[in-house]
């Protein structure tokens, strides 16, 4: 990897890495299951959710739009994810960077899942110099902002990413077999702290 100093500016992933989204597939989308007698079967490893749960889209669309406002305006973060957010602020630049979008809201939430996203931010106490959301590939928006290292989960977005700017790669189930040069895997909010180090250290 390419070295990276202080001053960053740190780009971060929402669902996967600030939001344990594996756990909340399972645990809710085992629940919407059992609630509505549909049999499922989870598979970790898969980064789809209706393969994760082993259910049709249709479902996952409805297991969505049950569960999707209480993900976004309620469900927690990582452990210590605004803790190790805020302490790596205090010298370089954060940028929230994130697909969320619309799908699978229910209609009286759709259009206001950008809201959702600042006020869950707020909530949360996680600071932040900027927000982008996006459409499609991530890395014109990792290139735009002249981001000097990403925080990802998604298997696609980690190798097209790191092919310009070096990953931290968040370990989940479903990104086991991601591996480049230009990729380090974190296995908690504390790990990115001293993979980055506290002032910015380089991650060579």
């Amino acid at each position: 990897m390419k070295g990276v100093v202080i001053k960053m500016r740190i780009g971060i992933d929402i669902d996967g890495c600030i939001a344990d989204i594996v756990r909340f597939i399972t645990d809710y989308g085992i629940k919407y299951c059992y609630e509505n007698n549909i049999e499922y079967k989870i598979k970790e490893d898969e980064y789809d959710e209706s393969k994760a749960l082993g259910i049709s889209p249709e479902n996952a669309i409805k297991f969505w739009n049950a569960y999707l406002p209480y993900y976004a305006m309620k469900y927690r973060t990582r452990d210590f994810a605004s803790e190790v957010i805020n302490k790596l602020k205090q010298d370089n630049e954060i940028y929230i960077i994130t697909a969320r979008n619309e799908y699978g809201l229910p209609p009286e939430y759709y259009g206001h899942m950008q809201d959702l996203v600042k006020k869950w931010l707020s909530d949360n106490k996680i600071e932040y110099d900027k927000l982008v959301f996006t459409e499609g590939s991530k890395l014109p928006y990792v290139l735009e902002n002249k981001i000097d290292v990403y925080i990802e989960d998604a298997p696609k977005n980690i190798l097209e990413i790191s092919n310009e700017v070096p990953v931290l790669c968040f370990d989940n189930p479903y990104n086991k077999d991601v591996e480049g040069k230009n990729i380090k895997r974190v296995y908690s909010w504390y790990d990115v702290l001293s993979k980055l180090g506290q002032k910015g250290h380089s991650l060579n």
